[in-house]
């Protein structure tokens, strides 16, 4: 039994090691971005709800589910929450069955991209190009033409029906 044990010692703190030196690496900093909409944190947080606050400025992630733009079908336009601008047709939306409005492509020039290892393996995480807010990510397990899913946060969107 005492050798059972000390192998499984073994392999968890080896697993444990190999997760800290390798899981976790962060991604190697970028120059900071600059965008055309800047305000302060105080100034974000007055204009904003506290749920888009959060999604959208400190990059949390809604409650899958939760929002109502995730059963949003009529023809628009997505728009971020933190500035308006345009950044998803609802011609490009699509049900990925993960609980988070998901599209297939944004708008062109709407967004951006940057490497996120927050959660200790890499992700790619999509904000706003005009005022950096944190939109969500993009995965590449998405529907043709682009074979693209970009899950994005419901809270972090508007929604303007009419011409997509």
């Amino acid at each position: 039994m005492t050798h059972e044990r000390r192998r499984f010692l073994t392999m968890a703190g080896t697993g444990a090691a190999a997760f800290a030196l390798f899981g976790c690496r962060g991604a190697t900093a970028n120059p900071p971005e600059h965008f055309e909409v800047t305000l302060t944190d105080a100034q974000w947080k007055a204009k904003l709800s506290p749920a888009a606050y959060r999604t959208l400025r400190h990059e949390a992630t809604e409650t899958p589910f939760t929002s109502p733009l995730n059963d949003e079908h009529r023809a628009g336009i997505f728009s971020c929450a933190g500035c308006a601008l345009p950044a998803y047709s609802s011609k490009t939306k699509f049900d990925s069955g993960t609980g988070w409005p998901s599209f297939w492509q944004p708008l062109p020039g709407a967004v951006r991209t940057r490497v996120d290892g927050s959660l200790g393996f890499t992700r790619t995480e999509v904000h706003c190009r005009r005022c950096g807010g944190h939109l969500g990510h993009v995965f590449d397990d998405g529907p043709k033409p682009t074979g693209k899913r970009y899950c994005m946060n419901g809270v972090a969107l508007t929604f303007k029906a009419g011409a997509a």
